[in-house]
């Protein structure tokens, strides 16, 4: 007997985008060790954590030490206490009414929007926006439901939905049938967003053609502006047709300390190769409980902290702090008369390159001339060539720096 490999995996077009990201850049500080990068690619965060999220680490890890308290496996799902959190604090206020069971606590969004497609069949044609945050698409090449790669590098059984300049970054509905539609907003990489009105588009367009919506929200603490919803829920509909992700990486910083949760609702049915309707929470419990032990005990109780009174206020300053950031470069970036997207409800800022510069020579620009890291479109997708994305995530020290320095290169 011969051990043969998952070729699905031979389809996928080079590097994760944010690895050969990396692998550039250390290869360019070895050569160049005194000159001082500025990161502004990979979304990472600098601040630290919040103090009040510090302490209740610092007592869950006590409770760890003491027999009384000790804690060993924890439910799957998550503790009932952060459940009921963010039920009170993320939903409520909405006017969104979620039971226990919907909520699932996990280790991050990317995590869950690359493992929720296993709850589907391999013949489910799948959308996605253009660009797009790459693990959408990757994790179902993995799982055999793209096809190869043309020249052109759109997967040929992949629907791609074109969001660009031309369309304000709105994406037209699907013309043909699709089954599983992957929407992030405020979106990664352009930074824009979507209206109420314009998502209850999406929501009626699946319940209509009777497809699914896996809704990235990993952003929405970023968002200043009223029309635009915090929550697929806030849509009439949408628990019938909506899967909703939402992280605490960029929310408390939680990069580091991994934590994040999915809402799966009851409503949400889809069919079986006998026409006989599935419930997707329980599947994903299933799915849950037999691959994942769950997020430890003192990363819980670390993100229930966040929804304390001085929880909130520390939370609000970090977030207002990048909104600044982006506030910063877009705003830096229009002087220069470069045509700019994103970065008012999202710490994401999309930029145009001059004269036509393809993504990875403009990436090289900023990498090798102002010593700044940012990350090149056409990594999200073909219609992300000509486009750089850079992050708010950095200092302000730094930011005012990169901006500067990308000044003097005369663009």
């Amino acid at each position: 007997m011969v051990v043969t490999v998952n070729e699905n995996f031979n389809l996928i077009q080079n590097n994760y985008l944010f690895v050969e990201i990396a692998r550039r850049v250390d290869e360019y500080q070895k050569e160049n060790p005194d000159v001082d990068l500025i990161k502004m690619g990979i979304g990472d965060v600098t601040r630290p954590l919040a103090k009040s999220v510090i302490k209740a680490f610092h007592d869950a890890v006590d409770e760890m030490g003491d027999p009384e308290t000790f804690r060993g496996y924890g439910p799957e799902q998550g503790y009932d206490f952060l459940i009921e959190d963010i039920i009170e604090n993320d939903y409520k206020p909405l006017g969104i009414d979620l039971r226990n069971s919907e909520v699932f606590i996990s280790d991050g969004a990317k995590c869950d929007t690359g493992n929720f497609q296993e709850l589907f069949s391999q013949d489910n044609v799948i959308a996605v926006t253009d660009p797009v945050y790459p693990v959408y698409v990757d994790s179902n090449v993995m799982a055999g439901r793209s096809g190869k790669a043309g020249d052109d590098g759109f997967y040929e059984k992949i629907v791609y939905l074109p969001a660009t300049a031309e369309n304000n970054f709105v994406p037209a509905l699907p013309q043909e049938d699709v089954d599983i539609i992957y929407l992030c907003y405020p979106n990664n990489p352009t930074g824009t967003t979507l209206t109420h009105e314009q998502l209850k588009e999406w929501v009626d367009y699946a319940k209509e053609n009777d497809a699914i919506i896996l809704f990235d929200a990993a952003y929405e603490a970023f968002i200043r502006t009223s029309d635009v919803p915090h929550s697929i829920y806030e849509i009439e509909g949408a628990k019938e047709v909506a899967v909703e992700f939402k992280s605490y990486s960029k929310v408390a910083g939680f990069t580091g300390t991994r934590c994040a949760y999915c809402v799966v609702p009851e409503e949400l049915k889809i069919n079986d190769s006998n026409g006989n309707k599935v419930g997707l929470t329980a599947l994903w419990n299933r799915r849950q409980s037999t691959k994942f032990n769950g997020v430890s005990y003192p990363v819980q109780r670390t993100a229930q902290a966040i929804y304390t009174p001085e929880g909130k206020k520390e939370i609000k300053e970090n977030l207002d702090y990048y909104v600044e950031n982006a506030k910063l470069i877009r705003e830096s970036l229009i002087d220069m008369g470069l045509d700019v997207y994103g970065g008012e409800n999202s710490p994401y800022i999309w930029f145009k390159t001059p004269d036509g510069i393809d993504s990875w020579s403009f990436f090289n620009l900023l990498l090798n001339d102002a010593h700044v890291v940012s990350t090149p479109g056409v990594g999200f997708g073909p219609s992300g060539e000509g486009y750089i994305r850079l992050t708010a995530f950095n200092t302000y020290e730094n930011t005012k720096k990169a901006m500067e320095r990308i000044k003097q290169l005369n663009l």
